[in-house]
Parts: C-alpha cells; structure tokens; sequence
C-alpha cells in the first residue's frame, strides 16, 4: 500500500492496528525522497541511517504495547533546528560544517513522540527571505511549479509536505515563515501564540542554545491536515523545562466552538499598505461563501479592528530591531545617518524598515508599548468575533528571484510592481501582537497554482483558529496532491 500522502493521523492509526510497521513507512518515504528530490530539493540534509534504526526501535516498542502520539511517524525538520550530528547552518556557508552535540527542545520533543525523523528540511540564509534557497544547499522548488518558489523560511519543509516526504515537519515564523510556505504550496501551518512553544535550539550559528523569550519569532507545525497541526502542536507546546517549566503547566483553553455554525467571523480582504491580487481574493471569498452556508455570522468590516497601517509599522520596527543586530559597526553607522536624513514626514513601510534597524532602546520601548495598546483592541474585537480571516501575501507563488538584494526586488500584484518586504504586512498582522494563525489551503488560483488564507485567533487559544480550520478542511477541501506523481508541474 502507498502511504505516503496520508495523514499523520491516519497512519498512527493503522500503525496501532497493525496494518503496517514503521520500518514500511519509512522505507517508502526515502525511496520516495530519493526517487523525487532531485527535482524539489526539499531535503538539504537526509538522515536516513538513523531514521530506520528510529524506526527499528519504534516497531519493538510498539510490539511491547507501548505508544506514544507519534510513534512510527515519518516526519522532517526545519534545517534551522539544531540536531546532534548533523549539521545546522541557516544556509551560511562560512558555518557549513557546525555540527551541534544535543537537540534542539523541539527535536526532542519530536523523538520523544516516537516520530521517525527522516532529515532537514532548506531554507534561506538567515532565514531571512521569502523563497529558500542557499549556497550550501540550492534552491527548494514548488511541487507546483518547479519554476516556482516553495516559500521561505520554512519552504523546505512545505515542499517536503507538498511532495510526501514524512507526513509532518517543524518550522518557524517571524514574517509569515510558516504560513506563506503553506500558502504557496498548498499544505497547512500553525503559527502559534507568542511563547507557547520553546524555541531552544532552533539558533543561527555559531550561538549557544540558550533558553531564550524571542521577541516576534515562534515554532510551529506544518501539515497536510487540519487535525495533524493540532497533533503536532500539542507536542511542540509546554514552557521550557530549564525555565518557566519549571513552575508552569500548560493548560490551553478549548475551542471556543465545535460547530461552523456557531463561529463569529471578521473578513479583511483588504490592507491599507498594498493591494490583495486577484487569485488570493479569490481564496478568501471562497473561504467566506463556505462559513456564510455553514451558518457562521460573517462580516466584512469592524471598527473594532486595529489600524492595519500603524500595526504594519509598529513590526516592521519591531521586526529589523532585531535583525539589525548582527550587523557591523560600520554598517549600522551607516544606517543611522542614513535614518537621520529621513524626513520626520516619511511614513512609509521602507523607512519604517530604516528606523527600526537604528531603534534606540528608549524607542524600542515607547513601540513596544504601542503594541500592547494593539493587543487590548484585539482583546476587544475577540470578544465580538472568535476568528479573523484574511490573506497570508498578496499573491500566489510567484518564480525565484534571486535578483541583488531583498530592498532591490519588486512583487507582481496583478500586473504592477510593489517593494518585495512590502507583502509581508499581512504576516505581521498576528505576528505583531503574537497571535495565533493558522494557515488552510483556500482552492487554486487560474493558473493551478494552491492559494491560502490565515485564521487568526485570540492569544492563547490556539484551537479556536485550528478547529475552524478543521470544520472548513470539510466544507471546502484541504490539501490536493501536486499532478504529477514526481511532485512538479
């Protein structure tokens, strides 16, 4: 039997009832890797040896009657997260041969489960762009389009889904990381609550892995199922043993609702900053015809909603603050006489971006207390609506661009040209304030090309956005295998 497109659910299922053993599922997902990558380039680090002997040892627990939530799964994982052995490089050549001695939390985490890791997944460098590509390890295609880009940073492990490589994979999120490549490829992704899972060990080299509260940035879990993200999350989710573990236990809120009906939904298909392309309003609409006939309350415009505008500049400050801090002396002198000459009247995305690179502290603080003024209103609008729908970019997925610098490179929206970190405004519409967002698939655009849509839900109550995306996954379809057995267009 070919398993390799099921879900993580449904082979825990028959692998409980015996109908296979994860050495099967195993050997067909490499045969499957091995048959296919070469197109995708999904998988920059296999790491097979191991994975059949996790195999091996998950099917003698199993027939000692143990089980755990993922024992015998096949899964991958993002190249970012430190796994001991193997090589973690965030794509920078000059740290291509560090190699970490212990596991990232979540790797942990994952092996504890019982899952089968098969490899790493690609990403850009740095992590920082919205396709995945590298000099160490090329560039990962769409399963769609192989013209196309997979997404970024997570857009090796989207593919990895895309194609049915392992059946689930672990990413991260600070400018829409999980859910574009969700978008783009077709499959799902959990953005979660700011916390709620461990970042440990999921560093740019060479820095220790340390306990650290990242400011924006998230782990989360990527699936071609709705219920597979929650499976995964309850995994991934719980304070860091070496920290706030120590005193906390998770107890996460249940979904608001069970049934479609009962859901009060808030629409924005528009944002102030850049326009929403034909194809992904297309997903959105469709999205919102499917909660209108399930019975859910639908509206389209709220004056409970933040100012998409201030919210888009207060993370973009929010957001190069922290990314600037590994630049050069030099580099970042630069950059301040570069702010300084900006006219006190420049209120747009580019010199929000300038700004934030040369933030003081004294400024960082007055933005992080704009952002907790942001929180309140959106405390405020979920207690009128459980879920936000809305678009993760602009667009589909568009061809690789590799063209000179990030700040040089123009988005496509129907035809006119708009600055490439401009499409990021809607990731930063959860990521902001650290809210929940779950990406679905939303159909196809013309081109046959996945298009998605975000769910974003109320901080800490992560399954009310995944169990809407559960309830919709039947209304409107889910994930859709790629046409072509080898995974491409």
């Amino acid at each position: 039997m070919e398993w390799n497109y099921r879900s993580a659910e449904e082979l825990a299922t028959a692998l409980r009832a015996g109908a296979t053993t994860s050495v099967e599922l195993t050997e067909q997902a490499i045969a499957r890797i091995e048959r296919e990558d070469a197109l995708i380039n999904a998988i920059c680090v296999p790491d097979f040896d191991r994975a059949r002997a996790a195999a091996h040892r998950a099917d003698r627990t199993r027939d000692r009657g143990e089980d755990l939530p993922l024992l015998g799964v096949p899964v991958t994982v993002k190249e970012s997260y430190d796994m001991a052995g193997l090589p973690t490089t965030w794509g920078m050549p000059q740290h291509a041969n560090h190699v970490p001695a212990e596991d990232a939390v979540q790797v942990s985490r994952l092996t504890a489960a019982g899952a089968v890791v098969l490899g790493k997944t690609n990403v850009p460098l740095m992590l920082r762009d919205i396709q995945s590509f590298n000099e160490i390890y090329g560039t990962t295609n769409n399963p769609w389009d192989h013209s196309r880009t997979s997404g970024g940073s997570s857009g090796g492990s989207a593919a990895a889904l895309a194609a049915g490589f392992g059946a689930l994979s672990i990413g991260s999120d600070l400018a829409g990381s999980l859910r574009t490549p969700a978008h783009f490829c077709g499959i799902y992704a959990h953005k979660p609550s700011l916390g709620l899972a461990p970042t440990r060990g999921m560093v740019a080299p060479p820095a220790p892995a340390l306990p650290l509260d990242l400011d924006l940035a998230v782990v989360g879990p990527m699936a071609r199922t709705a219920r597979d993200l929650t499976l995964l999350l309850d995994v991934m989710a719980g304070p860091d043993p070496l920290t706030h573990g120590l005193a906390y236990d998770l107890a996460l809120p249940p979904a608001r609702h069970e049934q479609p009906a009962d859901f009060r939904v808030l629409v924005v298909e528009d944002h102030p900053l850049i326009p929403t392309g034909a194809a992904v309003r297309a997903g959105v609409h469709r999205v919102a015809a499917a909660l209108v006939e399930a019975g859910a309350r639908v509206e389209w415009h709220s004056p409970l909603l933040p100012d998409l505008t201030e919210a888009a500049t207060l993370y973009q400050l929010l957001m190069l603050s922290n990314a600037a801090t590994s630049l050069s002396v030099d580099v970042y002198e630069q950059l301040r006489a570069r702010a300084a000459a900006l006219s006190t009247d420049d209120r747009s995305l580019d010199a929000a971006r300038l700004r934030g690179m040369v933030l003081s502290h004294r400024d960082w603080v007055e933005a992080d207390n704009r952002r907790e003024l942001h929180r309140q209103s959106w405390r405020r609008l979920f207690a009128d609506f459980d879920v936000v729908v809305c678009p993760v970019t602009p667009t589909p997925a568009y061809p690789h661009d590799h063209r000179g610098g990030l700040e040089d490179r123009r988005i496509d929206i129907d035809g006119v040209e708009h600055p490439y970190f401009d499409q990021l405004v809607w990731a930063g519409v959860a990521t902001m304030p650290g809210l929940p967002a779950t990406a679905i698939p939303a159909g196809r655009s013309p081109e046959g090309l996945p298009v998605g849509v975000q769910l974003i839900g109320p901080m800490f109550e992560d399954r009310t956005p995944l169990r809407l995306a559960e309830l919709l996954e039947r209304v409107i379809g889910g994930f859709q295998a790629p046409p072509s057995a080898a995974g491409g267009a």
